[in-house]
């Protein structure tokens, strides 16, 4: 695999931008012309080819310029990686799952030598490279969690579990759209998920988590989940509203196609072995309206799912300010062809 890395940015001037065989593997999340939301799990197997379900952990030409905007959050705001105490045997076992699974995916970036406890990892992309004991903190040069939460792109949640439910007890999280890991953490699966529309009516969380209670080590799963931003900017967190909340109201028709983003998550869930917690990993993918137009199957698609979308989703996701002139922007490409059923562009 020869990816070429850019040098861009998710802040300030915004340079961010998808090249074509990036925009054509963009995780899209719509199937079909109506969304409602649901737990649409399925499990996490090897992809096709270049798709970003090949591996466990899709690296990507956005992977330099990710991992560097992580470290900026993480200086402005070191809170942004928490972990309770007793989670210290999960943060092994996520640095060995992904340690283990960027070495073999992408070798030619990253290495892991293991003579047997002493490891010796090297992230050529990054320029680091360290030899530490496996399960010796005091060898490492911080927490197994934030070390190689820092080199993987998306953000992370470790779930304990006990009581019959999952715990938030240590995170990883810069990208986030608009939840606060210092609020959430600790927090039990229900609370966690307590404010999405209609979902304790419908009894989605309910199954979703007697689904991940009885998760098996060698079967992960994934799902898509979706909003909107305006800008190419990861950071969307509450505690950074002040920089981010106002964009909303600058969107018009003239610039809605270059300003208005997909924003996806790719969330993959991992049964962890030694310390039996869940790994919660959530992979953001940012393609703005104009991008999503170089299918046309996409853009269609897009515009009746935001067209018919419930108005308690439209303001969950936070879409109340610019969903109207979204749709009307994307009307212009919608002749109301019949689209099969499925998510690939043309």
């Amino acid at each position: 695999m020869n990816i070429i890395f850019k040098n861009e940015s998710f802040r300030d001037d915004y340079s961010f931008k998808n090249s074509i065989e990036s925009i054509r593997r963009f995780p899209f999340p719509f199937a079909e012309d109506n969304y409602m939301y649901s737990v649409n799990i399925e499990p996490h197997v090897k992809g096709n080819k270049n798709s970003v379900y090949e591996y466990n952990f899709d690296i990507d030409e956005h992977y330099i310029s990710e991992c560097n905007d992580k470290r900026m959050t993480l200086a402005e705001d070191p809170k942004r990686y928490e972990s309770l105490p007793h989670m210290l045997e999960a943060q092994w076992d996520f640095l060995e799952l992904t340690m283990n699974s960027l070495s073999q995916d992408y070798p030619e970036y990253f290495s892991l030598k293991k003579n047997e406890d002493e490891w010796t990892w090297e992230n050529k992309l990054l320029e680091i490279k360290d030899t530490f004991i496996f399960g010796d903190s005091a060898s490492i040069s911080m927490e197994p969690f934030e070390y190689m939460g820092r080199q993987v792109q998306g953000d992370f949640v470790l779930l304990d579990q006990r009581n019959n439910t999952l715990y938030a007890d240590a995170g990883f999280v810069t990208s986030q759209a608009d939840w606060s890991l210092a609020f959430d953490l600790g927090m039990s699966w229900q609370e966690w998920h307590g404010p999405v529309p209609q979902v304790t009516e419908l009894g989605i969380m309910d199954r979703a988590l007697k689904y991940l209670l009885s998760l098996q080590q060698s079967n992960p799963v994934r799902r898509l989940n979706w909003t909107m931003t305006i800008h190419p900017r990861l950071d969307t967190s509450p505690e950074n509203y002040p920089f981010w909340g106002a964009d909303r109201n600058k969107i018009n028709y003239s610039n809605v196609g270059e300003l208005v983003y997909l924003r996806v998550e790719l969330q993959t869930l991992f049964r962890l072995p030694k310390s039996n917690c869940i790994l919660f990993a959530i992979r953001c993918y940012l393609i703005n309206l104009n991008e999503i137009n170089s299918f046309p199957r996409w853009s269609k698609r897009l515009h009746r799912v935001l067209k018919n979308l419930h108005p308690d989703l439209i303001e969950y996701k936070g879409l109340t300010k610019f969903n109207s002139t979204v749709v009307s922007w994307l009307s212009q490409f919608d002749d109301g062809e019949i689209i099969n059923k499925g998510t690939e562009p043309e």
